[in-house]
């Protein structure tokens, strides 16, 4: 199959996408995570023990356990989703840096370590569901996730779940048994916050129209929408009258339009709506 072009345009789309991605991500982070002393399975959270067992810097000890992440990466998942997680691997420490130095933090931003910890689980779940929707990562245990999602086609959030277990287990060695048992939930619950926000991003909608009116809606989804369709050949038990069945597949914006349209044309028409976790082969993203 041939690779498909991409402009310059959209790359520069998906790196702004990216961007806003880790800045939610980072901010998460800082102001939820390091206050709530809960080791969530991160590279960020393996950062926050040794930088309590080695007195470093939490950005200076992201920064070297992403290098050699990266590296992994590169050979194992590919030279695209290595560059753009060598991107978002530079930006985390930048933005974690630029925290501690515009917003020092003498305590939890919520008052109560159960608050950070959801906020956390919530707003950077959000952020990793962004990145892992195009193919790329905040780098560190994420890296590693992707290559388990790879190899065994587990879901991301499983994988994540799996590969953060780990990290989580070592906060009893800094922060003892109680944060170890939070720590493990959270991770857990993160995995599953983030296959939750991709599983959203993803869907879409299959829709199947029957009116005798089909050429005009056929028209309207492929010259105003820009959608393909499927045309099969239908006929119904009670009338046995054959009828054009017309089936396509849309985004959830694309299928608010669609059915506006149909609500405002006089046609009479028949129309069922699923929903389609995933969409593979022949779909253009950017319609």
């Amino acid at each position: 199959m041939a690779k498909k072009n991409i402009s310059k345009k959209d790359i520069l789309y998906e790196y702004a996408f990216i961007t806003v991605a880790m800045l939610i991500i980072s901010a998460s982070i800082y102001f939820f995570l390091i206050p709530s002393k809960v080791v969530i399975g991160s590279i960020s959270g393996l950062a926050m023990v040794l930088a309590e067992l080695t007195g470093f810097s939490i950005s200076m000890l992201t920064m070297a356990l992403n290098v050699v992440l990266l590296v992994i990466g590169f050979l194992l998942v590919g030279k695209e989703f290595g560059v753009k997680t060598v991107y978002t691997s530079m930006l985390l420490p930048v933005f974690l840096g630029i925290f501690e130095v515009i917003c020092p933090l003498s305590g939890s931003v919520t008052g109560n370590n159960v608050y950070d910890v959801v906020a956390y689980i919530l707003v950077a779940g959000f952020g990793q569901a962004i990145l892992f929707n195009v193919n790329a990562s905040s780098g560190g245990i994420d890296i590693v996730a992707k290559i388990i999602s790879k190899y065994t086609r587990m879901e991301i959030g499983k994988a994540v779940t799996l590969a953060g277990m780990v990290t989580a287990m070592s906060s009893i060695f800094v922060y003892g048994p109680g944060c170890l048992v939070v720590s493990m939930l959270a991770t857990y619950a993160n995995g599953q916050v983030i296959d939750y926000f991709i599983g959203g991003i993803n869907k879409k909608k299959r829709i199947c129209i029957l009116s005798k009116n089909y050429e005009e809606i056929q028209n309207f989804i492929l010259n105003e929408m820009g959608r393909g369709i499927t045309l099969y050949t239908a006929k119904g038990a009670f009338q046995q009258e054959e009828q054009t069945e017309l089936v396509t597949i849309m985004t959830v914006n694309e299928y608010k339009t669609l059915m506006n349209y149909l609500h405002e044309s006089d046609f009479k028409v028949f129309v069922t709506i699923s929903t389609v976790n995933e969409v593979i082969g022949m779909w253009d993203p950017k319609k």
